[in-house]
């Protein structure tokens, strides 16, 4: 029987092969290269890339690479697909061009998989040692084209989009030697480490497929290093590239509480897992955004007065979330994140822990070290419940399922974000991990506290700076360490469930622990008012349900199920007017107040070339988020957030 199976199921595919021919004939088509699967044996050779980066005017990146080879036949040689910190397929391969083989000088043909897009097989005849490889990558020239990465001044570099690897071998057992030309005169840091340098061209001392990858530069004409522990175990340094050379004027105490976020770091983990660690920064608005973390290193945009104009925003975590990666995320790692080359699919399951501690002690480490005040930490904790408590997707779609958005949806624009949810492991995840502090600081009295967990599940192994993996069980086996109890589920109920314990509502049992409560007010705080400034926007999302730009008054949400969205009020759609006068958002906040009283709101609204009379019936009133702390109660939040001595 199972021979007879094999062989139906061999007909089948061979009837599906079979292409007619001009003569009416059937003939075979060929069929798909096999891809190798990765295999943990040694590379027989060293790779070599050399990339000039000098090409600014058009934007340019050129690449040559010489690649051993073992044996004649099939090469496969494939740029990065499954990026780390992406946590998903998000390879360049549209922006590669002019891709050409070659073999003791003579051309060698190339054929792209027809199912691995981003792979190219390469015939290698006998004799062949090593083929020329050479190729461009075509930054994008506007915005519209992609993220910017080279500007007049200053360019951010990632080897994903600028080498080829081959199939058959794990990452981490490839070892390859880079080179880069930088335009003259330009200063750089990155997690890779200097061999020589030569003019504007500087090898870089050979290392691992696998750490090139995770080692991005910054380089830039204007630029500077802040040593950020003198004297420490291990250098750690504050590297920014910048628009101009004013923006380098850093305020001494600014670089001061990036000292203390160091030490701050260290007290809580006790631990470190690296050998030199360098925040990688662009200040700047000519750069694309980034965020992404590196085992060693950061790769960050900030705005172009980070340095100079120390006032506190609601961005000031980034570079405690990117540096905490380094422990969490790039050295602990769930078990089914880690995989052994860039074509292996990631899977996302413990992105909550990923992403969600990271985003908790981010915003910890940014109160404790003074990147964040106290003040502004509840503020942002504010904006985070007050989300989280006003949304509606959670009846149909639990949180652990947002850890397939970045397969699913890559942050692309959504309509109704309230709805959908989209990546909601991160701020939601941090909600859990508060609401897990202070239930074992409170069973404990105060002498345990979530630090615990961090110092024992992240600060093995001192100074190690490979991949050790986690499950699930793992994570509940550590904090049963610190405090026992039915911690799986615990976590498995705010994962899997729809908020039934609260109402529908977010986790909100750590902040009610901590000794505060979410209300709201008719009042914005300063980090709300903020927040719309940078995103030029008003946002009326816990009031009428809506946010409107305050550029051409498009609605740039709606909250699913407020008043406006049951008015039929859709993102997209212009605000033309309220209550008969010409709209703007003073009035529509007037309105809103006066609405109170039990008065429609009349707009008239204009969505492509048809324009609609919308009467929106509301009486709350504005209604802005702000923590408010309950007196008789233990100020557990105020305890998280305190520079741990």
């Amino acid at each position: 029987m199972k021979k007879t199976v094999l062989g139906f199921v061999s007909a089948i595919a061979l009837s599906v092969g079979m292409i007619a021919n001009t003569a009416g004939a059937q003939t075979m088509a060929p069929p798909d290269p096999v891809i190798a699967p990765p295999q943990d044996i040694a590379y027989p050779g060293v790779l070599k890339v050399s990339i000039d980066a000098t090409d600014l005017d058009r934007k340019i990146f050129s690449v040559k690479e010489t690649v051993p080879v073992g044996k004649a036949g099939d090469l496969i040689l494939m740029l990065p697909k499954w990026l780390p910190g992406h946590h998903s397929d998000r390879s360049e391969i549209s922006k590669i061009a002019g891709l050409m083989v070659s073999a003791n000088g003579k051309p060698l043909t190339w054929v792209r998989d027809q199912i691995e897009v981003t792979a190219f097989h390469i015939n290698v005849p006998e004799g062949v040692t090593a083929v020329d490889v050479e190729f461009q990558y075509l930054a994008p020239t506007t915005a519209a084209a992609g993220r910017q990465v080279m500007t007049p001044d200053m360019l951010n570099l990632q080897f994903d989009f600028a080498s080829l690897y081959p199939a058959g071998y794990y990452a981490k057992r490839i070892p390859i030697q880079a080179t880069v030309t930088f335009p003259e005169g330009w200063g750089y840091a990155t997690g890779l480490e200097t061999d020589s340098k030569t003019g504007n061209t500087v090898a870089f001392k050979e290392t691992d497929y696998d750490t090139l990858i995770d080692s991005p530069i910054f380089a830039g004409r204007y630029f500077k290093t802040w040593d950020l522990d003198p004297g420490g175990p291990v250098p750690v340094r504050l590297n920014v590239v910048a628009d101009s050379p004013e923006q380098l004027d850093a305020l001494p105490a600014f670089i001061d509480v990036h000292k203390k976020l160091v030490q701050q770091a260290y007290k809580l983990y006790g631990s470190h897992h690296y050998n030199h660690y360098d925040f990688l920064v662009a200040a700047s608005d000519q750069l694309g955004g980034i965020g992404l973390e590196h085992h060693r290193s950061s790769e960050n945009r900030v705005e172009k007065k980070y340095l100079t104009e120390a006032k506190v925003s609601y961005s000031r975590d980034l570079l405690a979330h990117e540096y905490t990666h380094s422990w969490n995320g790039k050295f602990r790692r769930g078990a089914d994140l880690w995989t052994p080359n860039f074509q292996v699919p990631m899977r996302n399951s413990l992105l909550w822990v990923y992403e969600g501690q990271t985003q908790y002690w981010g915003q910890v480490l940014a109160a404790r070290s003074g990147l964040n005040t106290k003040e502004l930490a509840l503020q942002n904790l504010a904006l985070t419940a007050a989300n989280y408590d006003n949304l509606p997707g959670r009846k149909w779609r639990a949180l652990q399922d947002t850890t397939n958005d970045p397969v699913i949806s890559a942050r692309a624009p959504q309509n109704w974000t309230s709805y959908q949810r989209s990546e909601d492991y991160y701020n939601e995840g941090l909600l859990i991990w508060l609401d897990a502090d202070t239930l074992i600081r409170e069973k404990t009295k105060g002498k345990k506290s979530l630090d615990v967990f961090a110092h024992d599940f992240f600060g093995i192994q001192n100074g190690e700076w490979g991949e050790a993996t986690y499950t699930f069980d793992d994570v509940v086996k550590t904090l049963n360490g610190v405090y026992p109890y039915d911690w799986a589920t615990f976590l498995r109920t705010r994962l899997d469930g729809h908020g039934e314990a609260n109402n529908g509502g977010a986790p909100l049992d750590g902040i009610t622990r901590g000794g505060y409560k979410l209300v709201y007010t008719e009042t914005p705080s300063d980090l709300y008012k903020g927040v719309e400034s940078i995103r030029k926007v008003t946002n009326l999302n816990y009031s009428i349900g809506f946010s409107v730009s305050n550029k051409d008054n498009t609605l740039t949400s709606v909250l699913w199920g407020s008043a406006a969205f049951n008015a039929g009020l859709t993102p997209g759609d212009t605000l033309v007017a309220i209550n008969g006068r010409t709209y703007d958002n003073d009035a529509m906040k007037r309105a809103i107040t006066e609405a109170k009283s039990g008065k429609p709101i009349e707009l008239i609204v204009k969505m492509d070339e048809t324009y609609r009379v919308i009467k929106v019936t509301y009486t709350g009133g504005l209604r802005y988020p702000v923590l408010q702390r309950v007196e008789g109660t233990p100020a557990l939040l105020d305890d998280i957030l305190a520079e741990k001595k």
